[in-house]
């Protein structure tokens, strides 16, 4: 089921993918340790994660170039846990979320993913720039040590951070113009670094967040006890988690596919994302999912096979192991303005254009799904921007039924129906037909209409009703074999006369 291969068409692709996996590195060791205060565990929680998903979506999983690690989506869910139950009950529900996630995946229901409509898939990418512009925001701000708040910098400090940033985000835009030997990312923050040292600027740096250095992650069964109690308690969590660590890694994979015009396998990412959750939760990792950040760094950068994730994730080993007095003096700032250049290649300016040229419901939603996502989280906006485009297309659908009515040379009145029966046009179904009015023998013509839920089985059989009541006989005309066989499983909530017009032959003379 799972190759290797990480061998790219590509000339230099090795190279490339070397580099670009050290520059995603550098950027996911602040990442991991803010998103680790979010969850309420300790720096090294979220290291840790970032190193072991990285690594084990990296070989396993179903993107190459796709970058994986702790993120705030799953952190802000895992707070309430960690500070009702402790840290021990986040492992357990982090290995059960794993689980729960190779589940998906081995039943081959990655493939739902297809369901999300465009205008949401836009909203997603928007609001998740969005997410990512605003969390940047934190490091133009500085902790009161005696009111416990934060504040924004002042004076030259904030001049000095601006204007790092804005300098990171040039040698990054024009530097690939000069030579493309090396990420410009990665030259961004050498070139910052080495000046905030030698030029002795003040500027708050990585070691500023927390400590990085620690050891080897070691195996731990989480210390809860094995009851029925502590799975009522991690259960519901571990869902929410699966859920939102599987479609922020799909919606990225999706997002990925399009960027390098290649085809990922979603049901294989489920796998490699569920058996990453599972072995972090045993060597005492928060878990996590795809990251749409560092995967725009690394597919910007030329990372485009495995190995980008396996050096970005062996690098963040490294720096934790040996490097950390190193990592820990890149300034906040260059890192800052890599994420920023990411938040303007990431967000799709075009759908400004476009907002006036396709539907108002499409554009309604994606602005709500930009809106949700920045208010709560991923998996919410996405899960209600599916539910408001499907209410939209039923609501249009609904319209669309429509009736020719005519006399036939038998003396019969043909209804002959236009558009789908289902549960949003039963209403204007009804209102169609006038029993009291109609001759003895009826006809409804479904050639050009389709029978597609119980409600529209229902419905019909509530007019066959109303024609019984009035003394007439009603008869339905070419069903479509899907038809009888929703009329067949209705067994006696329906009786219905169904005839077969001999120049078509597309239903069985049948009374049920």
């Amino acid at each position: 089921m799972f190759s290797f291969d990480l061998t790219c068409t590509e000339k230099g692709c090795a190279k490339n993918d070397i580099l670009s996996g050290l520059t995603v590195a550098l950027a996911l060791v602040p990442e991991a340790v803010a998103f680790a205060f979010v969850a309420g565990v300790e720096p090294l929680v979220g290291l840790y994660a970032a190193f072991m998903v990285g690594l084990i979506t990296a070989i396993f999983g179903g993107r190459p170039g796709m970058i994986s690690g702790a993120t705030g989506a799953l952190a802000v869910v895992m707070v309430a846990l960690v500070a009702e139950h402790g840290v021990q009950y986040l492992f357990a529900t982090v290995i059960l979320m794993g689980i729960i996630q190779i589940g998906v995946g081995v039943l081959r229901l990655g493939k739902f993913i297809r369901m999300v409509p465009h205008p949401v898939m836009l909203g997603f990418v928007n609001g998740l720039a969005i997410v990512i512009f605003l969390a940047q925001l934190n490091t133009f701000k500085v902790a009161d040590a005696t009111t416990g708040t934060t504040q924004w910098l002042e004076g030259m400090r904030m001049w000095i951070m601006l204007g790092l940033v804005a300098l990171t985000m040039l040698i990054i835009q024009y530097l690939p113009k000069l030579t493309k030997a090396i990420p410009s990312s990665l030259a961004a923050i050498v070139v910052i670094t080495l000046a905030v040292i030698f030029l002795g600027m003040d500027s708050r740096t990585v070691g500023d967040l927390a400590s990085i250095s620690g050891g080897l992650p070691t195996f731990n069964i989480p210390e809860v006890p094995f009851t029925w109690e502590t799975l009522y308690i991690i259960l519901p969590y571990s869902i929410i988690l699966a859920a939102i660590g599987l479609i922020e890694s799909l919606l990225t994979l999706s997002l990925i596919d399009e960027l390098t015009e290649t085809r990922g396998r979603g049901n294989r990412e489920c796998v490699g994302q569920g058996m990453a959750n599972t072995v972090t939760g045993f060597f005492g990792g928060m878990g996590g999912c795809a990251m749409i950040g560092q995967s725009m760094i690394n597919v910007n950068s030329g990372g485009r096979g495995r190995l980008s994730g396996i050096t970005a994730a062996l690098s963040l080993l490294a720096f934790i192991l040996f490097t950390s007095d190193l990592i820990e003096m890149i300034p906040l700032a260059a890192l800052t303005g890599v994420m920023f250049m990411v938040v303007i290649g990431t967000f799709e300016w075009s759908s400004f254009r476009i907002l006036g040229k396709i539907p108002r419901s499409d554009a309604f939603v994606l602005i709500l799904v930009s809106g949700v996502t920045v208010a709560t989280d991923l998996a919410i906006a996405v899960v209600v921007g599916i539910i408001v485009s499907a209410l939209v297309f039923a609501w249009e659908h609904a319209k669309q039924l429509g009736v020719i009515r005519f006399t036939d040379s038998n003396g019969s009145k043909i209804y002959e129906l236009h558009g789908p029966l289902f549960f949003a046009s039963v209403g204007n179904f009804s209102d169609l037909f006038t029993p009291h009015e109609d001759p003895d023998d009826v006809v409804i013509e479904f050639q050009h209409s389709k029978v597609m839920d119980h409600s529209a089985i229902e419905a019909i059989d509530n007019l066959a009703e109303r024609y019984i009541r009035a003394g007439k006989t009603l008869h339905l005309r070419h069903l479509t074999l899907e038809c009888k066989e929703l009329l067949h499983k209705a067994g006696d909530l329906v009786e219905i006369n169904v005839i077969e017009d001999p120049r078509y032959h597309v239903a069985d003379d049948e009374i049920s």
